[in-house]
C-alpha cells in the first residue's frame, strides 16, 4: 500500500505538480499465452472508462487522471487495470502487464488509416511494433519551462528505462536484455534521446525540420525519450516499459515529477544543463535496456559505469529536495529498496521461466 504524503508535505493541487501516466498492455489468451488481436471488442466492451486502441489490435493503452498525490496516483493505476482486467474478459481474453510478449505473434495492425500508413511507410519496423510502454505527464506553467526541463532530465532518464525494465522475451527467445522493448523502439528514425534545445524556438524549429524531412508523418511521430505533449500542457516522459507491478509505475511516476521539479528549479537558479553528447545518451540508454537493475549502469554524475543500486541513490539525492517537499521521499526511498530486492519484471519474467513451465507460465504469472 502506497500511503498518503505526511500531514502538513506540499501535497495541495496548487503547490505540487500533478502526475499522470498512460499504460499499454498486451490481450492475451487465457489458456495459450498468445496475443489476441481482439482490441476492438475490448473497446466497445470497457463501456466508457480511460481506454484506448493502439498501433496493433493485440493492445490498449490506459489513462490515468492528473493526480497530486502518489497514493491517489497508485489508486488511479490500480482502478485502469481493473477497467481494462474486467472489459478484456467480458470477450475472454485477459490484460497482461508485459512490455512485450514472450510468445511469438505476428501482430495485427489496427484498422486506423493512420496506423495503416504507419506499417505501410515503416515497413517491418511498424509491423511488429507490439510493444508495451508506459508514459508519464507532468505539468509544466509553459513551453518555455518545458523545454528548460527537456534540457536537464535528459542525463536521468536511463535509470528510469532500468527500474521499469519488463521485456526479456521476444519472438520466443530470451533477448539477453532485459527491456527488449527499448531495442525495438529504437527502430523508429525519430526515437531516442535529444541533443540540448536551449529554446522553444530551437524545440519547435527540429520538430518542423524533422517533418520536413518527409519521413515521420506527423508531429505525433516525433518519438523523442521525453517531448512537450501536444495535448495537454505537460512534459511527457516515455522511456519506461510498462511495468508488471504497479507499483514500480508509480516509483516511475514520482521520480520523474521530482527531476521535473528539480530541472525547473535549476532553470530558474540559471544552472545551465549538462552538454554530455547524445551520442553518450544513447550509450546510457543501450545500458540501461541490456540489464536493467541486473548489473553496472552509466552514472549521470560521471558518466562511467556504476552499480545500478548507487546510481539509483544519486538519481534519489539529485531530485531529493523536491521529494521531501512533495512528502514523496519516504515512499520513494521505500519502492526503490523494494524494487532493487526483488528485482524488475524482467528479472521476474526469466525466474519463472526458469521453473521449465515454458513462456506460456511468464504469461500466466503475469495474468495473475
Amino acid at each position: 500500500m502506497i500511503a498518503p504524503a505526511p500531514a502538513g508535505r506540499a501535497t495541495a493541487e496548487n503547490t505540487t505538480r500533478s502526475v499522470g501516466v498512460e499504460e499499454e498492455f498486451l490481450l492475451v489468451d487465457p489458456e495459450s499465452g498468445k496475443p489476441r488481436a481482439v482490441a476492438t471488442a475490448v473497446l466497445r466492451a470497457a463501456d466508457g472508462g480511460e481506454l484506448t486502441g493502439e498501433l496493433q489490435r493485440e493492445q490498449v493503452e490506459t489513462n490515468t487522471k492528473p493526480r497530486h498525490t502518489l497514493a491517489e496516483l497508485h489508486q488511479d493505476l490500480l482502478e485502469t487495470r481493473r477497467q481494462a482486467r474486467d472489459a478484456a474478459r467480458r470477450i475472454g481474453v485477459e490484460l497482461a502487464a508485459l512490455a512485450t510478449s514472450p510468445l511469438p505473434v505476428d501482430p495485427t495492425v489496427s484498422p486506423a488509416p493512420r496506423y495503416r500508413r504507419m506499417v505501410e511507410t515503416f515497413g517491418l519496423t511498424g509491423a511488429e511494433q507490439l510493444t508495451c510502454g508506459c508514459h508519464v505527464h507532468v505539468a509544466v506553467d509553459s513551453d518555455e519551462e518545458g523545454v528548460a526541463v527537456l534540457d536537464r532530465i535528459r542525463p536521468w532518464l536511463a535509470p528510469l528505462l532500468a527500474i521499469s525494465a519488463n521485456s526479456p522475451f521476444w519472438n520466443g527467445e530470451d533477448t539477453g536484455y532485459a527491456s527488449f522493448r527499448g531495442q525495438v523502439w529504437g527502430r523508429w528514425p525519430s526515437a531516442g534521446p535529444t541533443d540540448v534545445f536551449g529554446s522553444v524556438e530551437t524545440y519547435r524549429a527540429t520538430v518542423q525540420g524533422m517533418l520536413h524531412t518527409g519521413t515521420v508523418l506527423d508531429e505525433a511521430m516525433v518519438y523523442f525519450e521525453a517531448r512537450l505533449s501536444r495535448q495537454h500542457p505537460t512534459v511527457e516522459i516515455r522511456v519506461a516499459d510498462v511495468c508488471r507491478d504497479p507499483a514500480d509505475a508509480v516509483l516511475v511516476a514520482g521520480l520523474t515529477r521530482a527531476l521535473v521539479e528539480t530541472a525547473v528549479h535549476d532553470w530558474k537558479a540559471g544552472t545551465q544543463p549538462d552538454p554530455v553528447p547524445t551520442s553518450v545518451l544513447r550509450l546510457a540508454s543501450w545500458r540501461a535496456s541490456r540489464s536493467g537493475l541486473d548489473d553496472l549502469l552509466v552514472d549521470p554524475l560521471t558518466w562511467r559505469p556504476a552499480p545500478a543500486a548507487d546510481v539509483l541513490r544519486r538519481l534519489v539525492e539529485h531530485a531529493a529536495a523536491a521529494l521531501e517537499a512533495s512528502g514523496d521521499l519516504p515512499v520513494v526511498r521505500e519502492l526503490i529498496t523494494d524494487v532493487v530486492g526483488r528485482g524488475t519484471g524482467a528479472a521476474r519474467q526469466r525466474a519463472v521461466h526458469a521453473r521449465g513451465d515454458g513462456l506460456a507460465a511468464v504469461v500466466a504469472d503475469a495474468i495473475a
